[in-house]
């Protein structure tokens, strides 16, 4: 008769046989076709662009992070961890329910979007964040917010107002203001004068053929990846824009000439495929016939958007809210391009409408368009379908 196994060899034979159990991904990885996508993909997912220089030695992330923050409460804050890099049992064995697990975790570098460096006693000396830290979440295969990584994808349950609030280099009116903000939203014109209309976090995938990505079309990817990395991530690089009076310099610069590898990127990043049990295809073919009836004058060809004609729209066009355009050089909106909708509500760009039901019904009064019930859901199908 066999002897049992010690329990310092079963754990991890179990621990293999369930992330096996989950290993099949729902949606496929995208995966770069060249150096310069590869190149891209390390710097959306892993470069601070020497961020730490705010994290670290102004905001002091790293000791609310080493002193406050367990597991759970990160995951209750929206924090992602990419299941093909957690070693699930180093991280049990660092105590999942302390700080310790997630210092594991952080040098497991499996927190999507957040990076550490220690010394050679553990403790976190510095920590940044990156691209991926809104713009990419997991597929929970294993539980809530552990799974394989979704770049491109919004985060919509990241907290970022709470997290912030959380920094001594923000005033407590500031600090109220930031915990007002909804989860999965973020306003990148707060640091500079003051006010919060948060926008919800938008997608980066499907943006190939998009010429302005932004909700107010301000300029191309680069414009606004370098407009983020230096001035809302806090990254050490250049920027400027005398239309927002703003001019960063800083050397080295550690932006700019990464922003051709993470444009080509992002933009390989396909809109992920639309689960097809998720919409009624009769309804959505008949949707498409009231798509086009009311919607496609500004929704046009495959990008569904006229932006790339160089069009915009005053807020009252649409009965869109006017103060966050008020805040932009261009004063209006761009016409959203519609790509894969049935994965990141809330929508528009203060997500007022919570489902696309609400969006239909939005325009339908909005535009005065004279859409019965059943055009109405035919319409949301149709959208789903997207």
């Amino acid at each position: 008769m066999r002897s049992p196994l010690p329990v310092g060899k079963i754990i991890p034979r179990v621990l293999t046989l369930v992330l096996a159990l989950v290993a099949c991904r729902q949606f496929p990885e995208t995966k770069p076709s060249n150096d310069l996508e590869r190149q891209g993909r390390e710097i959306f997912r892993y470069d601070t662009f020497g961020d730490e220089q705010f994290w670290t030695d102004t905001a002091r992330l790293h000791d609310i992070v080493a002193k406050d923050i367990e597991p759970l409460e990160a995951l209750g804050l929206g924090l992602k961890v990419d299941m093909d890099r957690l070693n699930l049992a180093k991280f049990l064995v660092h105590n999942p329910f302390s700080t310790g697990g997630t210092r594991e975790l952080l040098r497991e570098n499996a927190v999507v979007g957040v990076k550490a460096t220690f010394d050679k006693a553990g403790n976190i000396t510095r920590i940044g964040i990156t691209c991926a830290l809104c713009h990419s979440t997991v597929d929970n295969a294993l539980l809530p917010g552990i799974g394989h990584r979704l770049d491109g994808w919004p985060n919509r349950d990241l907290e970022v107002g709470k997290i912030l609030a959380l920094l001594p280099a923000f005033t407590d009116a500031q600090r109220a203001v930031l915990r007002s903000w909804p989860k999965g939203t973020y306003d990148p014109r707060f640091n500079f004068d003051g006010r919060s209309t948060p926008l919800t976090l938008p997608p980066a995938h499907g943006l190939a053929r998009v010429k302005n990505e932004t909700y107010t079309a301000e300029g191309p990817i680069s414009y606004w990846n370098a407009y983020v990395a230096v001035t809302q991530m806090h990254g050490h690089g250049d920027f400027s824009d005398p239309r927002l009076g703003v001019s960063i310099v800083q050397e080295p610069d550690m932006v700019t000439p990464k922003l051709a590898a993470l444009r080509a990127y992002q933009h390989s990043i396909a809109r992920p495929p639309t689960p097809g049990a998720s919409y009624n295809r009769a309804a959505a073919a008949r949707g498409k016939v009231v798509f086009d009836a009311n919607c496609a004058r500004c929704h046009v060809e495959a990008t569904l958007t006229d932006n790339n004609d160089g069009t915009l729209h005053a807020p009252s066009e649409t009965g869109m809210d006017s103060a966050y355009a008020a805040r932009t050089t261009q004063k209006r909106y761009r016409t959203t391009p519609l790509r894969a909708l049935w994965q990141h509500a809330p929508y528009f760009h203060d997500g007022r409408a919570r489902s696309l039901a609400d969006v239909v019904d939005h325009y339908a009064r909005a535009r005065r368009l004279q859409l019965t019930r059943g055009e109405r859901r035919d319409l949301v199908e149709y959208l789903k379908s997207l």
